[in-house]
């Protein structure tokens, strides 16, 4: 548990939370492996983590009807994976797969969840730091579609 609270504290994400909600992620952390070629998660299913990716590749997909999957963003190291978890209906909206080896931190999202009906002020927190995240990966969306549908003249 002491390498959990070294790595999560040294990631920007976490950095300047308060102690005592440090102490409480840190509680719902684990370490989690997987294979080049596997899917971390699948739309529709329920959305009960979020990850933070130590080491490797992950594409965001999105399927489509007549073209299978497409990659709609590549996370890398450093990067936070999955905030499904945090708005209801708690079920992801994509798919995601690693691209080759990826060992990450799994957070438990039900049990943070439940921290955060507790201490909304907590709650709070995280949401604010997720709204980064979600603010950063939808510019970055709107960005790809303009370089896909842009000027066509």
């Amino acid at each position: 548990m002491e390498d959990l609270k070294n790595i999560l504290a040294e990631h920007p994400f976490f950095k300047g939370l308060n102690e005592e909600y440090f102490a409480l992620v840190v509680g719902c952390a684990t370490n989690l492996r997987v294979d080049a070629g596997k899917m971390i998660l699948r739309e529709g299913e329920d959305a009960n983590q979020f990850y933070l990716i130590r080491s490797g590749k992950v594409s965001i997909q999105l399927m489509t009807p007549n073209k299978g999957p497409i990659i709609i963003q590549t996370l890398h190291e450093g990067d936070i994976l999955g905030w499904s978890w945090l708005v209801p209906p708690f079920t992801w909206h994509f798919d995601a797969k690693a691209i080759e080896l990826t060992r990450m931190i799994a957070l438990d999202g039900k049990c943070l969840r439940m921290k955060c009906e507790d201490d909304h002020d907590m709650g709070y927190e995280l949401l604010k730091r997720f709204a980064d995240i979600m603010t950063k990966r939808l510019e970055s969306t709107r960005l790809q579609l303009l370089d896909i549908y842009g000027d066509r003249s």
